[in-house]
């Protein structure tokens, strides 16, 4: 499913696929779909949790069906219907829903951060509201969703202890990270690993705010040092973020690691094209910290 927009760079725009369950509207961003296909029975797995429909193999691949339905604590979905294949963090799951509306193309700063209009249901796993045409639509925190679901799946906390005892590092690390829960398990992972000098942004507006500020003052060198980002963020995305870094002479020269479930091919050769040093899959905190490690060292 590939539309205009993911050959297009640093535009702080992004495609919303407008969908139905018990008739309420909901939202996915399309960079987060691989393909729409009519409900297809599935196999049920023992023991699974109460969200997980089954399984069932599309051509080759074996996907897990979750019943969004459940997720949002509106019952039980019956056979009929949509899956929507979605592929981020290097998961393949299939999303039952009742009905796909259409694509709107919205701008990051028209994104709502959800607040008490939302249900206690879905204030947990919404990453924002958009209103077209006089209508709400919630978009999804479908990370969360898988995650809560199998704990597994979300970032790899372990993987830092791997790297055993390591000496404090006072080098400024700057950090975009809209998701409160995620940047506090980031935070504290680089903190884990060493990196004591961390500055926090909700999202990449604040972040570049920051840069600015520290530019404008001449203390940029000691400031900022480098930059992790995640690619969907209200008010400027991580793309746009990346954008702005790395065409600006006095801010270029700033490593940006853009760390995001988003990183698929599409995207991944989206981030080279802006100038990105380094692309990561959320789960791979490990990693992330040997980039840093390796792009502070240069």
């Amino acid at each position: 499913m590939e539309t205009k927009i993911l050959l297009e760079n640093g535009t702080n725009e992004l495609e919303v696929l407008e969908f139905v369950v018990d008739g309420n509207s909901y939202g996915i961003n399309v960079a987060k779909i691989r393909e729409i296909t009519p409900y297809s029975p599935v196999t049920p797995v023992p023991n699974a949790h109460p969200s997980v429909e089954g399984i069932f193999m599309p051509r080759d691949d074996m996907i897990t069906a979750i019943d969004l339905r459940n997720c949002l604590q509106r019952g039980q979905s019956q056979p009929g219907g949509l899956f929507i294949i979605t592929s981020f963090n290097k998961l393949d799951i299939a999303f039952h829903v009742d009905s796909v509306i259409g694509i709107h193309r919205v701008s990051w700063v028209d994104i709502i951060k959800p607040g008490a209009t939302v249900t206690s249901a879905e204030d947990g796993i919404s990453t924002g509201i958009i209103k077209i045409n006089g209508k709400l639509i919630i978009i999804l925190d479908f990370e969360k969703i898988i995650t809560d679901i199998n704990p597994e799946t979300g970032l790899k906390i372990t993987d830092i202890d791997a790297l055993g005892v390591r000496e404090n590092i006072d080098c400024p690390v700057l950090i975009a990270e809209d998701s409160s829960l995620l940047r506090k398990l980031i935070v504290d992972s680089l903190k884990r690993a060493g990196y004591d000098n961390i500055i926090k942004a909700e999202n990449g507006e604040e972040a570049w705010e920051y840069i600015v500020k520290c530019r404008d003052a001449g203390t940029l060198e000691n400031e900022v040092r480098l930059l992790i980002t995640d690619i969907e963020m209200p008010l400027m995305d991580g793309h746009r973020l990346t954008k702005l870094v790395k065409s600006d002479e006095a801010t270029k020269n700033i490593p940006v690691i853009i760390f995001s479930s988003l990183v698929n091919e599409e995207m991944r050769r989206k981030g080279e094209e802006l100038g990105a040093d380094a692309q990561l899959s959320k789960p791979e905190i490990g990693n992330l910290v040997k980039v840093i490690d390796e792009l502070l060292s240069k």
